[in-house]
């Protein structure tokens, strides 16, 4: 069964990887093109291995507090994970769908507390879990000036 869990968790995560990217790349080759770019803004190919990693991360994390003793905190903490996941999801949707980056931007802010919350209970319910968020709250914490930086950057966009 804790195998089981795990690929519940890996597809889990790799379901909003997958409709991510989905809308994601049907906008890269058009609108995205055509925005001004941030010299900050990585090449359009780091996205994906990143991704990839952080999602596997995260997967393992929230596999690791399943695993954990049924506990409120245990629960608490899962809640929050699959509202940042939600949040990570709502953000793609946003931003390459919907062409929101204002909106994008304010999602990614709250995706931000999200983690950072979810870290926090992960912390008291397995340590590990909560570092293997980490990276992940690092790439949103760039995410979030970058997205940033592109509202400035496209106030018509």
């Amino acid at each position: 069964m804790r195998w089981i869990a795990l690929l519940l968790w890996f597809g889990i995560c790799f379901a909003v990887a997958a409709i991510s990217s989905w809308w994601t790349a049907n906008e890269i080759t058009g609108w995205y093109r055509e925005l001004a770019k941030p010299a900050i803004a990585p090449p359009n190919r780091v996205f994906g291995p990143v991704w990839t990693c952080l999602y596997v991360l995260m997967a393992i994390a929230a596999w690791l507090v399943w695993l954990s003793a049924a506990s409120p905190l245990r629960t608490w903490g899962l809640v929050l994970f699959l509202a940042q996941l939600g949040l990570n999801l709502a953000w793609s949707w946003l931003f390459f769908r919907e062409h929101e980056i204002g909106t994008a931007l304010l999602d990614v802010i709250l995706l931000w507390a999200a983690i950072g919350s979810t870290i926090a209970v992960f912390s008291l319910v397995a340590p590990l879990a909560a570092g293997l968020m980490v990276p992940y709250w690092a790439w949103v914490t760039f995410a979030t000036v970058l997205n940033a930086a592109f509202w400035r950057m496209n106030p018509a966009a």
